[in-house]
């Protein structure tokens, strides 16, 4: 019975994108009666289908090797675009981990938005959502998989633009897509012309042609550099990493897949194409450093935010610049076990800060507070998905940082000290944001806060157990090095940072002893921090400067020259027909004068030449 489910594994994605088409009845009103609440549920089935046929196939395809299948799409004019998939333990994992935090989120969105009107819309959208991502984890192939990217971003811009009706919304849903559209235009133009090179658009076939392809070193590190582009914008990194922090602006419940599993689209594509990275030593040392860029500066970046959404989402950032890191460095093993932990952690971290923010409404940290009594649930939820997500063992997060920080240590040992840097860092940030949340005295906005109804409160404990056992699963799948394998010197810098991070966050945030708000001593750097080093005004002063005035200057030149010298013809002409109207008298004799005067001009002017130069005697 395994077999058949790990065989038609291809079915997972219709499962959602049926849930979309039915919801299509209630989102444009077509059925009234039942109001826009079934959507739900129909798309809870689904995602809960999807969610069971993978947990099924799982155990017939762990051990065993991939299953490739093609699905013909089109073929016409020797064009032969067929859909290449793989169906592998990986893929199955990658698609149940999927399933798994939609179908948990798409519960957390019955309670948080229960009364909301547009429940159809946002149902559809976090289906179409998934459908995208089981999708793209299923995909063999480049060329759609760029096709799929591009259908998520577009599931981007309907989900943080969900509430229409506010003006912060619609910026931040135009500002994400436009951002993630710079990076799709570099990425199509290294799809483009990869093809020519390799001959195909297979990852299996293309990580065979790089083993031997000779390329030149200005060709590898063009190509490259268009290859990594995409996955920069989708994995929200410098300079392209703004766009995650406008998108905070949708609905939690859209928050809770976009911040563990969507932004992870963008680092998939970029392990699959890693041996085709691995020709340039430029394009590995760029990953590398983008990377170590992002990862380091979203962190700081993350300590000096007064949003709860913000602070979360440059952690995000930092841990995908990590991921970056392990890519530039060819350990492709050690990505993949930081997506897991990272989206198990991160998505529980988004569920309790949400569920503060649903009754305490407001996600400003200055405001919050004292928590902890009223709020015990998700206060533990919260320590849970920090020490899942930084290194503190034994949870997901230790084990992956180790596996990474275990491989650069030999070769890149300076990186060793940018993921501890990080790591404590992350742990500050996070334990600064606990502290403000649930620590110290109530406020006027947590005096009354309890615990949400369950279908919000459900859930996250639901995740919160999967985060406390992932080490449990990954153990049972020998996925996890053995306690004598492992390099001690680096579990224990590893352990000190993170307890460093977290003793430090709690000593100045959780005791109340040191005043709040803190401030540096250098009020430049505080802003430069709490501004995102103010890369909103470079945009403002450079590319935005640069188009504005492009666009000014293009505009004077189409009106006044473009179409000036049309209006010029035009205003001629019209001249010319209202003078020549008045010679249309109806008498024979007055044309007869015209044409002869017509001719004799049209003589003298053609024998003008010869007429000059005659001299008189």
């Amino acid at each position: 019975m395994t077999q058949f489910f790990a065989e038609n594994f291809w079915l997972v994605p219709c499962y959602p994108l049926i849930g979309v088409l039915i919801t299509l009845l209630w989102s444009p009103g077509m059925i009234r009666r039942t109001g826009p609440r079934p959507a739900g549920y129909v798309n809870l089935l689904t995602t809960f289908l999807a969610l069971l046929h993978g947990t099924l196939a799982f155990p017939a395809a762990w051990g065993q090797p991939p299953l490739y299948l093609d699905i013909p799409w089109l073929q016409v004019a020797g064009l032969d675009l067929t859909i290449p998939l793989e169906i592998s333990a990986l893929t199955i994992g990658a698609t149940t981990l999927v399933t798994g935090m939609n179908f948990l989120a798409q519960i957390y969105a019955v309670g948080y938005l229960e009364m909301d009107w547009g429940w159809a819309r946002f149902f559809a959208f976090l289906s179409l959502f998934e459908a995208g991502i089981c999708s793209l984890a299923l995909c063999n192939s480049l060329f759609f998989s760029f096709m799929v990217l591009e259908i998520l971003t577009l599931g981007t811009y309907l989900l943080v633009g969900f509430w229409l009706n506010q003006s912060l919304v619609v910026t931040g849903a135009r500002d994400a897509f436009l951002t993630k559209r710079i990076g799709d235009l570099f990425l199509l133009m290294g799809v483009l012309a990869l093809y020519p090179l390799s001959g195909t658009w297979n990852f299996s076939e293309l990580a065979q042609w790089a083993k031997t392809a000779e390329l030149q070193p200005t060709v590898a590190a063009l190509l490259g550099l268009g290859l990594i582009a995409g996955p920069m914008g989708k994995c929200a990194q410098f300079p392209l990493h703004l766009w995650l922090d406008e998108a905070m602006e949708g609905p939690a419940p859209s928050t809770i897949l976009r911040n563990s599993v969507v932004v992870a689209t963008g680092a998939w594509v970029l392990i699959k194409l890693e041996p085709v990275l691995a020709l340039s030593p430029v394009v590995s040392a760029v990953t590398i450093a983008i990377g170590a860029a992002t990862a380091i500066g979203s962190a700081l970046i993350s300590i000096a935010q007064v949003d709860i959404k913000r602070a979360l989402s440059y952690t995000v950032s930092a841990y995908m610049g990590m991921i970056f890191i392990a890519v530039g460095t060819q350990h492709t093993e050690a990505a993949l076990l930081l997506i897991l932990s990272h989206a198990l952690a991160q998505g529980l971290l988004v569920m309790s800060t949400g569920s503060v923010i649903l009754n305490a409404i407001t996600q400003d940290l200055t405001d919050l507070g004292g928590l902890w009594s009223r709020r015990p649930i998700s206060g533990i939820c919260y320590l849970v998905g920090v020490a899942g997500l930084v290194g503190l063992p034994p949870l997901g997060g230790f084990w992956a940082l180790l596996k990474l920080a275990d491989g650069l240590w030999a070769s890149h040992p300076w990186l060793v000290g940018v993921l501890l840097l990080v790591n404590g860092l992350t742990a500050f940030s996070m334990m600064r944001e606990f502290g403000l949340i649930f620590a110290g005295q109530p406020k006027e906005m947590t005096e009354r806060s309890p615990e949400n109804a369950w279908l919000v409160t459900l859930p996250m404990m639901g995740l919160m157990g999967f985060t406390l056992h992932l080490p449990l699963i990954l153990q049972s799948l020998s996925l996890l090095p053995s306690w004598a394998s492992f390099n001690t010197d680096v579990a224990l810098l590893l352990l000190f940072s993170s307890l460093l991070g977290c003793g430090a966050g709690a000593i100045v945030y959780i005791d109340q002893k040191i005043p709040k708000p803190i401030q540096l001593p250098w009020g430049g750097l505080q802003d430069f921090f709490a501004n995102d080093l103010y890369t909103p005004k470079l945009y403002r002063s450079s590319i935005v400067f640069g188009v504005d005035w492009t666009s000014r200057i293009a505009d004077w030149f189409d009106r006044f020259i473009i179409d000036g010298a049309v209006n010029l013809v035009g205003a001629v002409s019209l001249l010319g027909g209202e003078a020549l109207k008045y010679g249309n008298s109806g008498r024979g004799q007055f044309y007869v004068l015209t044409i002869a005067l017509s001719s004799v001009a049209i003589a003298i002017a053609m024998s003008w030449s010869f007429l000059s130069q005659l001299s008189l005697p």
